[in-house]
């Protein structure tokens, strides 16, 4: 079968959809990604469907709801045979080339007890080639590229604590001990560019994740001091965070369990001042400057060697991220911040459609179904998104969905977290269901705990109204909404199968 052409399917991680539009968008300097964005179609309604990393990925690689993969935590195995992009570009004659990451959990029933695979959830998903190794916790060859450059650290994370230049105590936004042309998003986009080079003509797919603007936040010259914090928006929400808890009982855990001292390394304690968020919120702006620099290389790559009108080019983030806003930390929450990301795509072929925007709500499982259907390969049963293809092209179907949804699952069975102390949670029920409509978004819980609803027609996040008389009959049918939501997209493996006389046969999901 003759293949479509080449496909550069790009994630940064923890990237804010607003950086790009929205509140955060006239404090950053992102002149490659705005550059691509006037040449793609971009998807501003665009949500990740689960969080954090690892659950997030497993949902855009396999395109299903987490509710069905049930990779549900950062290490919760993902079952073996699931189909995904990989294993299906495979099938379409591609090579699945991995340049970083995919937080992938393997399934120990299919490994021995004793395989180094089952001590780390940053694995490679099945069916992935991993050209490079660029993961968080472990990244071995960059570590090894640094020894090389004559770098010196006694301990791997020593390369996450900013570095003083003047020998005092260090600051917040002091540099990273590496120079910028050995950060590990320069050494990430090296590799790929001299990997990916001799591929030329063969239609190759490649799958690249950038760990920027992922915390740590600690960055090299220039990003380390890019953007005056003083000159930044303060984070949304409430002036206390006594507010934000007595907005509803998820949120005291939720504070205390993750804060602005876990976002950095090196420093005993990190109090939550005005001044230290703002320099945390400017060395994350400068590391997505960095990567934007490094992306606009990979582009120019593609254009200087004639790719690039041959190449679909995907970018997009795996999940957002609080940033200070509601005195919250990265993604293990409710609000639009830790799932609303960016989406950029450019089909070959497409330019009468360079520059528009789609409104039409849109989820991460989606991107998934969008490759295959352009590489021409079938979308398998299994998967719950849907290929955005009559998007890109100008054509919304009828039957397109009116929301989006999204999972949270707050438990950790080997450690019981902040939520299960506090909220007297158990294993199976920690955890929650997002349903976002153009005006409301419902929240609902498997635990015995009460809704929140949000109007962005009235005070939006800043107000839950699901006590509120007046919104009775909006909950109840938002409720429902919701039940027909995971109804209908239960796991579709196996269930559009007939066995027949004349052997098995199957329909088509859409």
């Amino acid at each position: 079968m003759k293949r479509a052409g080449n496909i550069l399917f790009i994630i940064i991680d923890q990237l804010r959809a607003d950086c790009l539009s929205g509140a955060l968008a006239a404090h950053v300097d992102l002149p490659n990604l705005r550059a691509f964005r006037d040449d793609a179609v971009s998807f501003d309604r665009h949500f990740s469907v689960t969080n954090p990393c690892g659950p997030s990925r497993a949902s855009i690689l396999t395109g299903q709801y987490a509710m069905n993969h049930r990779s549900v935590r950062n290490g919760t195995p993902l079952r073996h045979d699931v189909p995904n992009i990989a294993t299906e570009m495979r099938k379409a004659g591609y090579l699945p080339m991995l340049f970083g990451y995919t937080d992938t959990a393997a399934d120990p029933r299919v490994h021995d007890p004793g395989d180094p695979l089952l001590k780390s959830y940053e694995n490679p998903m099945v069916g992935f080639h991993e050209v490079i190794e660029m993961r968080l916790e472990e990244s071995y060859p960059w570590r090894a590229h640094l020894m090389q450059k004559g770098y010196e650290f006694d301990e791997y994370w020593d390369l996450y604590r900013p570095v003083s230049e003047t020998g005092d105590e260090p600051c917040l936004n002091d540099p990273a001990l590496y120079r910028a042309e050995h950060s590990d998003t320069a050494f990430l986009t090296d590799a790929f560019l001299s990997n990916i080079a001799p591929f030329k003509g063969q239609n190759w797919f490649a799958h690249l994740t950038y760990i920027r603007p992922h915390p740590p936040l600690v960055a090299p010259v220039p990003y380390n001091d890019m953007y005056d914090p003083a000159a930044l928006p303060l984070p949304a929400g409430f002036d206390e965070a006594s507010a934000e808890r007595a907005l509803h009982p998820f949120f005291g855990p939720t504070l205390d369990n993750q804060s602005v001292a876990d976002f950095v390394e090196g420093f005993g304690t990190v109090e939550p001042t005005p001044e230290n968020i703002q320099a945390l919120r400017a060395v994350y702006l400068g590391l997505a400057t960095e990567v934007d620099h490094h992306i606009g290389r990979v582009i120019q790559f593609l254009k200087d060697s004639n790719q690039y009108e041959d190449t679909l080019l995907v970018i997009t983030a795996d999940h957002g991220e609080m940033l200070g806003d509601r005195h919250s930390w990265g993604k293990m929450t409710v609000y639009d911040a830790a799932y609303h990301t960016p989406l950029m795509i450019r089909l070959p072929g497409n330019q009468a459609r360079a520059g528009k925007v789609v409104s039409a709500p849109t989820e991460s499982i989606d991107i998934t179904p969008t490759i295959l259907e352009w590489a021409g390969q079938a979308v398998p049963n299994a998967m719950d998104g849907r290929s955005l293809m009559p998007l890109l092209q100008g054509q919304e179907p009828e039957d397109w969905r009116c929301y989006s949804s999204s999972e949270l699952d707050f438990s950790e069975p080997e450690n019981p977290t902040p939520w299960q102390r506090q909220l007297g949670t158990g294993n199976s029920d920690s955890c929650l269901c997002i349903l976002r409509e153009e005006r409301f978004t419902l929240v609902e819980f498997a635990a015995d705990l009460p809704p929140m609803l949000f109007d962005h027609h009235g005070r939006g996040e800043l107000e839950n109204v699901a006590k509120n008389p007046k919104y009775a009959a909006d909950l109840a049918r938002l409720g429902r909404q919701m039940l027909r939501h995971r109804m209908r997209n239960s796991d579709h493996t196996l269930s559009l199968y007939s066995l027949t006389p004349e052997g098995a046969k199957s329909k088509p999901r859409y």
